[in-house]
């Protein structure tokens, strides 16, 4: 099983598509630094001091002007501005300067979308990719069973999953610090915030270490990754061409972008994946796509749909003709 996983990293590595990911990523990077270094001098020379209790106390300012416009924003408005009250009130700054607190906003962005689409491209064609070129074949007349050969391909992903997202955390504290400096990982946070009944629950609320919440949000990050890169698994074993895998994914994650703002009076669709992969919001005390949502029953769902996803490939591998 060893040379067979790897063997499956090999070829993974081998098409590159490491490279290309980071590339995006540090493209992506020096941008979105580039932008909040470029916002927090706009706000500074707006407000003409860099105390950020002022600069809080205007956005919570801005926040409640912008309520009665907001629409079917109003409610997430709402508990933002309660939010942010409640750090000021205990003289917290959510915002510490320096990388992490930059990693910290950037997981909380990126974790949804954009780190599943980076690793759909790589597990969209693990076996449709092998199947095109015919090298599934000849790795099939090895004296190895098919549910062995597949789980090698299966901990291939899970490595590669993993190593995503080291890349993705070593390369956004490597340009954060540069722009922003490295201090800040033991700067405290408030997490435990919930939203029942479209109100702000503050009885869970705690304090951490910000590198305590950021192992938080990379564990969670790594759980939507996994599910997104096992459905993608899935896809390569149930279609030829990796391009209709990549589609099809795609237009699950886009859709449920979308659904996750409009559901809200569509009960039965909290058991669809995509309204359950934003897993971030629960740790900022957002309010979920639907209510009565909660980080547990977000996990049961995604861990079921993975489970199911990997009873499929395993079991159409196994039985299916391979030509």
């Amino acid at each position: 099983m060893i040379n067979l996983v790897h063997n499956e990293m090999m070829k993974l590595v081998g098409k590159r598509r490491f490279l290309i990911i980071s590339a995006i990523i540090v493209v992506l990077l020096s941008l979105f630094t580039y932008a909040q270094a470029r916002q927090s001098e706009s706000i500074r020379e707006r407000l003409g001091t860099d105390d950020w209790r002022t600069g809080l106390q205007q956005r919570i300012v801005d926040w409640q002007n912008r309520l009665s416009s907001a629409g079917q924003w109003r409610e997430q408005l709402q508990i933002q501005i309660e939010q942010s009250q409640y750090y000021l009130d205990h003289d917290i700054n959510p915002s510490e300067p320096g990388a992490p607190s930059f990693i910290r906003g950037f997981v909380e962005n990126s974790a949804e979308l954009f780190l599943p689409l980076m690793v759909m491209i790589i597990a969209v064609d693990i076996v449709s990719s092998e199947r095109s070129v015919g090298t599934i074949k000849l790795l099939l007349t090895r004296p190895v069973s098919r549910f062995r050969i597949l789980l090698s391909k299966y901990i291939a992903l899970v490595l590669s999953v993993s190593l995503v997202l080291f890349i993705f955390g070593l390369l956004s504290y490597v340009i954060a610090a540069v722009m922003f400096g490295g201090k800040g990982w033991s700067a405290p946070v408030l997490t435990g915030f919930a939203v029942r009944g479209g109100e702000l629950d503050l009885s869970g609320v705690r304090l951490v270490s910000q590198w305590q919440f950021i192992l938080q949000q990379f564990g969670l990050a790594w759980f939507i990754s996994l599910v997104v890169g096992t459905l993608s698994f899935m896809l390569s074993i149930l279609m030829r061409s990796s391009a209709a895998g990549m589609g099809t994914m795609l237009a699950c994650l886009i859709s449920g972008a979308i659904l996750s703002n409009m559901v809200s009076s569509w009960e039965s669709a909290k058991y669809l994946f995509m309204v359950n992969l934003g897993l971030m919001d629960y740790l900022s005390g957002s309010a979920p796509p639907i209510e009565g949502m909660t980080l547990g029953f977000s996990l049961t769902v995604l861990a079921a749909w993975m489970a199911g996803a990997l009873a499929v490939s395993f079991g159409v591998f196994i039985r299916k003709d391979i030509y």
